[in-house]
């Protein structure tokens, strides 16, 4: 009977302890998401049921060019991140020079708020910018980055570096968890790099693979506020993202087109992230 009521009382405590959290949570995004699921069905003028808002924007020009954009950014750039976050954290994990002062610089992108990192590359890229202004000692014409179609290899590169100091930190965790005997013992029987990669490193890396993988996923549309800032509401046309779609939706007050938008995305990531936890279940029980 004690040991019931300990449990109890250490149920309510833990309660106690979530519940600043858990009414936060709920407060600022499960309600308001719930309520914009409501809204997403209903029609703008009396309020009834429909799914014209649905039908409305799978037909906007606009919302397709978005959605286009924002899985061609998603399919270049969580590539591309997860590549890169590779190769620096196997370097890194090796010894190298100033490997603990390179490690600190990969991950300072992290702590450094968005506006400092968007002053940092409008200077880079602006019509008036360092870039060109070494385009145009080195004798060549000016280029309008964010007006052209350079645009969205700069959102990728803004992407990737802001991005890459998590996943190698991640993957920096992963390597040092491999035991050293498997190396050791590839190297008496003679395997070589490509070999120690493909047949130790990578598959010991798969659980991080995949959390990597998921959060540059996620990640990848949360670009908005650097893509925002850099080149306002009404960007080239490469880089306009889901993002500005629905931000441009609550300006024009459509609350209704701009649920529906936010109800699909939502849908369309939930789909996507249990594929990738199906696929990492399957690939764990063929390695078992």
């Amino acid at each position: 009977m004690n040991i019931h009521r300990v449990k109890i009382k250490e149920m309510l405590t833990a309660c106690c302890f979530l519940a600043p959290s858990l009414i936060g949570f709920a407060l600022f995004y499960l309600i308001p998401f719930g309520t914009s699921i409501l809204y997403a069905f209903q029609d703008r003028l009396t309020a009834a049921w429909t799914l014209v808002n649905y039908s409305d924007l799978l037909s906007s020009l606009s919302f397709q060019k978005a959605a286009a954009n924002t899985i061609r950014f998603t399919a270049i750039s969580v590539p591309l991140l997860v590549t890169f976050s590779l190769i620096v954290a196997m370097l890194l994990n090796q010894r190298v020079f100033f490997r603990n002062w390179l490690r600190t610089a990969y991950v300072l992108p992290l702590i450094v708020p968005v506006a400092s990192i968007v002053l940092f590359w409008q200077i880079m890229f602006d019509w008036n910018g360092v870039l060109n202004a070494f385009l145009q000692y080195a004798g060549w014409s000016r280029i309008d980055w964010m007006k052209s179609e350079w645009s969205e290899a700069v959102i990728i590169l803004i992407y990737v570096w802001k991005n890459m100091g998590y996943n190698v930190v991640l993957f920096l965790a992963g390597l040092q968890n491999i035991p050293e005997q498997y190396y050791e013992i590839a190297d008496l029987e003679g395997a070589g790099p490509i070999r120690k990669l493909f047949g130790f490193t990578l598959i010991y890396l798969t659980p991080t693979m995949f959390l990597v993988i998921l959060m540059s996923v996620l990640n990848s549309f949360k670009v908005f506020r650097e893509t925002y800032l850099i080149a306002g509401a009404y960007p080239q046309d490469r880089i306009y993202m889901l993002q500005h779609y629905m931000n441009n939706m609550f300006l024009s007050l459509d609350i209704q087109k701009l649920s529906a938008a936010a109800t699909l995305m939502a849908v369309c990531i939930v789909v996507l992230v249990a594929c990738l936890f199906l696929i990492e279940r399957m690939f764990r029980s063929f390695m078992e």
